[in-house]
């Protein structure tokens, strides 16, 4: 399954973005309103939950400056990554989307289709006003 997020616009440089989304605590001002959890556990990792949602635990995986961060799975059942590419609009301008990959059986990919969509579609919406 791939799920893409709209481009978001941000009146920052692509570094500027980069540095934004690289410090993972900088993800709790992207969450959803509806977030019950949300707690870093290391430089690197988080974890967060939604109200009715499981926990999931996200983890750094690469980060490529200016232009890409990686976030996984830590754990869990579900094998599944987040991956921002910024964009160099102009000198303090840049353009963000999120990606959701991940395997899942049919099942279940009907299930957090929804929930996910509209998951990354918050996080990117957010994100112009935060950076």
């Amino acid at each position: 399954m791939k799920l893409e997020s709209p481009k978001a616009t941000i009146n920052k440089s692509a570094q500027s973005t980069f540095d934004f989304l690289s410090d993972v605590q900088n993800f709790e001002k992207l969450m959803p309103e509806n977030i019950s959890k949300f707690e870093v556990l290391e430089d690197d990792k988080f974890v967060f939950a939604l109200k009715g949602m499981p926990e999931i635990v996200l983890k750094k995986k690469e980060a490529i400056a200016p232009n890409k961060i990686v976030l996984g799975a830590a754990g869990g059942k579900l094998d599944f990554s987040l991956t921002g590419h910024i964009t160099e609009i102009e000198s303090e301008k840049s353009e963000v989307s999120l990606v959701f990959e991940g395997e899942f059986n049919a099942m279940m990919g009907m299930m957090i289709k929804g929930p996910i969509s509209k998951f990354i579609e918050t996080l990117a919406g957010n994100l112009p006003s935060q950076v």
